[in-house]
């Protein structure tokens, strides 16, 4: 597995927060359905798990209040999550990519595998 955190937007995610990412940290791996020739738009969360897991990406998504069962349903099927963030639209987006940078810049993949966690912290 590779030193450097990778994630995969789900198909909701505001793309002015992976613009501003890449703006700072142009190293930064930030999947897109497009990258991955997959338009996500439609396709169900347990899907969406399983793509983020099979690209060993974390899956950053705005959907708080379904995907949490989904990701609790994906584990308890046997699968492994790379991770999934539920990012909040109603914080400040400097604070969203403060954060994802941090994540980025100084933890691993293992650090997340099977995590869910709401970001921002503050």
């Amino acid at each position: 597995m590779s030193h450097h955190i990778r994630f995969l937007a789900d198909a909701n995610f505001d793309y002015t927060i992976l613009t501003s990412l890449r703006r700072i940290q142009p190293n930064i791996e930030c999947f897109t359905s497009e990258n991955e020739g997959t338009d996500l738009r439609g396709i169900p969360d347990p899907e969406v798990l399983a793509l983020a897991s099979r690209i060993g990406c974390i899956l950053l998504t705005h959907d708080v209040r379904t995907m949490p069962q989904h990701f609790g349903d994906f584990l308890a099927a046997g699968n492994t999550s790379p991770g999934v963030l539920l990012v909040t639209q109603l914080a400040p987006i400097s604070q969203i990519v403060e954060d994802l940078l941090l994540i980025w810049e100084a933890s691993t993949p293992d650090d997340w595998i099977d995590q869910i966690n709401r970001i921002p912290w503050k």
